[in-house]
């Protein structure tokens, strides 16, 4: 049947905007909400807190992928790697994109509406940070840092969720996610540098050169460095701590695949910082469940 066909061809360019072929960036969102999730409830958090934050950042996820090929439509035909996108390819209307992102906002709105004020006044400001992300590549060569605030912003509303406060410790650790954010980016910045530096996208694969390489070390340094801090005023156990040390292996292993700067290595190694995000997080359910 040709409607039939047509059905699943609009859904499944739907999903392909929406990036449900590809988990990795919902990953790397889930696991600092993760974390938070569990170190604001001292290892026992609330399920029905966890079922909110992890459906709404597969959500709000898909809302960014959505408004991010939005605001790159002009963008991504003329790169390699993103000229098959729907918006990119024309199968998807633009108009049809900005209704699907409000329909994804308005369905994480909701499930934030079943929080306390604090949280809901915090998604406002996620909400926003989501929506001009995209935008931020077109006028600074640092987008990855704001990646890094709208990535790690579920750590304060899962802080304020459970707690009705955003102490220091979410703070800490929302820092380590932006630098974290940034090791990562950048290495898929690195994917795309030469498509990027001849359309005008900037980036810190661009900005740094030759010293990205030191750049995506020193962030994930820092990263494993904040997040021992956030362990300390936490009193977490030496399980967490290995479970930092593992994180950093995965860091290091990083930084092999990267060195020769081959763009199928250096997206091997943004892939890897699934097992990075992972790591801290089992360290961490470790240390409370012993």
């Amino acid at each position: 049947m040709p409607a039939v066909t047509e059905l699943r061809a609009r859904l499944r360019d739907y999903a392909m905007l929406m990036r449900w072929h590809r988990l990795i960036g919902a990953l790397l969102l889930l696991w600092p909400t993760l974390w938070a999730l569990w170190y604001a409830g001292a290892g026992r958090p609330p399920l029905a807190i966890v079922i909110v934050f992890v459906t709404g950042v597969f959500m709000m996820r898909s809302a960014g992928c959505v408004i991010n090929d939005f605001a790159d439509r002009h963008f991504d035909p003329h790169v390699k790697r993103t000229r098959e996108r729907p918006l990119a390819a024309g199968r998807v209307t633009p108009r049809e994109a900005l209704i699907l992102f409000v329909v994804l906002c308005a369905i994480s709105l909701a499930l934030v509406l079943t929080l306390n004020g604090l949280t809901v006044m915090l998604a406002f400001v996620g909400a926003f940070l989501a929506a001009t992300y995209p935008f931020a590549k077109r006028y600074t060569h640092l987008p990855q840092f704001y990646l890094g605030v709208a990535f790690g912003w579920g750590i304060p509303m899962a802080f304020a969720a459970e707690t009705g406060a955003v102490p220091a410790a979410a703070w800490i650790m929302l820092i380590a996610n932006i630098f974290w954010a940034v090791a990562y980016d950048t290495e898929y910045a690195m994917v795309d540098r030469d498509d990027d530096v001849k359309i005008g996208v900037k980036s810190t694969a661009i900005l740094f050169g030759r010293w990205d390489r030191a750049l995506v070390a020193t962030c994930h340094v820092l990263t494993v460095g904040f997040l021992a801090w956030a362990g300390i005023l936490g009193g977490l156990g030496l399980r967490y701590y290995a479970g930092l040390a593992v994180a950093g292996l995965f860091a290091i292993y990083q930084q092999t695949l990267i060195w020769s700067r081959g763009r199928d290595r250096c997206f091997r190694a943004f892939m890897n910082n699934n097992y990075f995000g992972a790591a801290v997080y089992i360290g961490m359910l470790l240390s409370y469940y012993r």
